[in-house]
This record gives C-alpha cells, structure tokens and sequence, in this order.
C-alpha cells in the first residue's frame, strides 16, 4: 500500500532566507563572500572574458548592467534561488565568482556555478572554493545532492570536479547550447556521506 502522505521537505523553506550570508575562509588567504556593488568592475570584466563568456553564457555589457546582476544576486539568495559568492582576496575586489544556483531546497539538491578572472587561475583556488561551498551546502544548508556539469571540451572543470571528490555519473547528450552550438555535457554528483 502507498502512504497517500507527503514526504517532508529535506531542508525546510525559509531556511537560507533566514541566514546570513557568510563570509568562508579558504586555505589559501582567499575568501568567499557576499558580492558587493563595488565589484561590478570585476563582474563586467568577466563578462567580457571570452572563455567566461564561453563556458558560463554571461554576457554584460555595462557597470549597469554588473550591478543589477549583484543586485539579482542578493535578491536570489533571499527567494532561496541560489548562493552565489565572490571570490576575492581579503579587502580586495572580486576575482571570480562560486555558488549554488538551481537550489531546490524540498529535493535537497543543487547545481554549482563558478568562473575565475585570469588572474585567479592555475593556482587552486577553484578546488578550495568548490570544496568549501560544497561544505556549506552539505553540512550548513542540509542540502543532501551536489550537482556540477561541465561540457565535455571544458577539460579544466572535469579536473575540478575529480579534485573536489565529484563521482563521475555520465554524459547528457546535447544538453547546453553555447555559443558554437550544442555541447555533450559530463555530469558529477556528490551526496551527503561522500565527504
């Protein structure tokens, strides 16, 4: 016999509205922390980054423009959309950008977003960052499931998704249109247990 009940949501709403957005330390000096107006320079620099603009789809084309965007940022995190984070050295402006977007707070789920300016490459701090919101969400929020996607030709994100303890679960065919057109994306998941 099937319960006619509903199943209680995994984290309940109100939730991440309720909180404060923190600011995380990483390892390295780095920090994540709340998006600023005063990091709309950066913002509008990504959007004109052109393997931002690739991967990540955003296009900005104005201060303007960067500061509805943070402004859209804070406004998500209240309607418990998404929590998305600067990252940036401490009194420094943004260098790239992490957080949780598609929050899905009943299924207890989400879908990581990230990118970094040129200046913030190579050095590791897409693997701490990832580590340390992956953290967050798991073991603040309550979220249960982690999600990251990637379109096949991004090698660098398959790398971070192998460091950050991502299980490879497959390929979604044709499942992002970029740019060049359509792009085969891999698909990482990381649940509640396997940190």
């Amino acid at each position: 016999m099937i319960s006619s009940r509903r199943l209680p949501p995994a984290v309940p709403a109100g939730r991440l509205a309720g909180m404060e957005q923190p600011v995380l330390g990483l390892p390295s000096g780095w920090e994540l922390r709340p998006w600023e107006s005063s990091d709309a320079g950066a913002l509008l620099a990504a959007g004109q980054d052109q393997a931002i603009r690739h991967w990540n789809r955003l296009l900005l084309d104005s201060q303007e423009e960067a500061r509805q965007r943070i402004e859209r940022m804070r406004r998500r995190w209240q309607d418990e959309l998404s929590a998305i984070w600067a990252i940036a050295r401490p009194g420094r402006e943004a260098a790239g950008m992490i957080g949780w977007g598609d929050i899905d707070l009943a299924g207890g789920s989400a879908e990581i977003v990230y990118w970094l300016l040129p200046e913030a490459r190579g050095g590791g701090v897409a693997v701490e960052a990832t580590e340390r919101v992956n953290r967050w969400a798991l073991d603040e929020l309550g979220l249960h499931r982690l999600r990251l996607t990637h379109s096949v030709a991004n090698a660098a994100s398959c790398r971070v998704a192998e460091k950050a303890g991502y299980s490879f679960e497959g390929t979604m065919r044709s499942a992002l249109l970029h740019a060049d057109g359509w792009h085969d994306e891999h698909l990482h998941a990381l649940v509640q247990g396997d940190i």
